[in-house]
């Protein structure tokens, strides 16, 4: 009693606030206090689930004190999956699978991959592009330019431009990090003449270019006339090329035409869509002098769906034109959202519609595509003495060097004017 009394006397004299029930514990048991009647009473209290923290409480496994990117990439070392059960089961990663991560997230700092084997620089470079290093502002054209100068044309063999005028000026630089290209398209991107690019077709790095197209690319008798004097004079630069697409560029005129005959490894040519004055003096001369004539239906070689990107850079050449299309995108927003839902996508619209309508204008004009015919093979007497077929062989080897020598002496007091000199002073 004497206890029970102390006790109420305490709770009366706390303050009026309820703070609830008050239970004590004594010899094992909970007991609760009755604050009315100031007594203590035993009591069975229901049990209730136990929470430690509140619903809205989440909790986060570190495990250290790092940043972020140190626990995702230490999460990077393990596959995550789940069995039949649902469960989820993890295993590590092999070492060279982290070995590859880490060098592909720190690609930009390899010295060089030059000698190193071509199966694994593939994975590297898959790695890396995953990663999306080939697109950095800063890093990228660096890491870039490790595997083109160690890899070639395994990293781009046909580079396909068509319509991408932005992803030129976006990512000019890349562009010519390319080396041993056979294959660019740059229909339909306007560069004119004096644009960096075509500059850069000259250099010995894009001598192994067999096909150029350069359809609709505001090209005059001034930029075919830079894009031939190295191989006109120094026999440099385009000297291997096989098929050449000049069509729809309505400043080249029978002067700049007379620029071309220094291919003489030419094997197909597209003028159509030119500003030629005298067609058939222009189209006699290209017969006469590189051998090729004129096509009267329209050749495989001129169609653009045939060109394509391929290599490993291939997706990275996807990144570059996704990244262009996100950076102009707010300048799209500007515009009213009912006008794009009538409109759908305006600019790629337009593009597509103008190269279009440049073309119904070229079949309209008419073709001008040359090709060169198979030479057909003699029919000769199967039985041959040995002596007779190497005196044949020796006077085919010398008729073929007086030709040779006839050409360059002819080329040297045609081709190295004063102009061409001076030209050539610019590179």
């Amino acid at each position: 009693q004497n206890w029970t009394r102390g006790m109420s006397y305490c709770l009366h004299s706390e303050s009026d606030l309820d703070a609830g029930p008050i239970y004590v514990r004594e010899n094992g048991e909970l007991h609760v206090v009755n604050r009315g009647a100031g007594s203590v009473q035993n009591v069975t209290r229901k049990a209730r689930p136990f929470r430690l923290f509140s619903r809205g409480f989440s909790v986060e496994l570190c495990m250290n004190r790092e940043d972020d990117r140190a626990r995702r990439q230490r999460t990077d070392h393990f596959i995550f999956t789940y069995t039949k059960e649902g469960n989820l089961r993890y295993s590590a990663k092999s070492l060279f699978s982290l070995v590859l991560g880490y060098i592909s997230d720190n690609v930009d700092h390899i010295d060089s991959l030059i000698g190193f084997p071509e199966q694994i620089a593939e994975k590297l470079f898959s790695a890396a592009e995953a990663r999306q290093k080939f697109t950095e502002p800063a890093t990228g054209l660096r890491a870039l330019q490790k595997f083109t100068e160690a890899y070639g044309s395994l990293v781009l063999c046909s580079l396909c431009l068509r319509n991408r005028y932005l992803v030129i000026s976006e990512k000019l630089e890349e562009i010519k990090s390319f080396r041993e290209l056979t294959c660019l398209d740059l229909s339909c991107c306007k560069l004119g003449d004096e644009h960096e690019l075509l500059e850069h077709l000259t250099k010995e790095a894009l001598s192994s270019v067999k096909r150029l197209l350069l359809k609709d690319t505001s090209l005059s008798d001034v930029g075919l006339r830079r894009m031939t004097a190295p191989v006109r004079v120094l026999k440099k630069g385009l000297e291997n090329l096989l098929v050449l697409d000049l069509s729809c560029n309505p400043k080249i005129t029978d002067v700049g035409i007379g620029y071309l005959l220094s291919f003489k490894t030419l094997n197909c040519l597209d003028i159509s869509g030119t500003g030629l004055k005298d067609i058939s003096a222009v189209t006699k001369r290209i017969q006469t002098q590189l051998g090729l004539v004129h096509s009267k239906v329209p050749l495989e070689e001129f169609d653009h769906s045939n060109c394509k990107t391929e290599g490993w850079a291939e997706q990275t050449v996807l990144q570059w034109e996704q990244a262009v299309m996100e950076a102009i995108k707010p300048q799209d927003d500007l515009r009213s959202r009912a006008a794009l839902h009538f409109y759908g996508k305006p600019r790629r619209i337009q593009e597509v519609v103008k190269c279009k309508l440049v073309e119904a204008e070229t079949k309209a004009c008419g073709d001008l595509q040359f090709y060169k015919e198979k030479v057909q093979n003699c029919h000769l007497p199967l039985k041959k003495e040995v002596t007779g077929s190497h005196e044949l062989k020796n006077n085919k080897k010398r008729a073929r060097a007086e030709q040779e020598k006839e050409r360059t002496s002819k080329q040297k007091h045609l081709c190295l004017t004063v102009e061409d000199w001076d030209l050539l002073n610019t590179y």
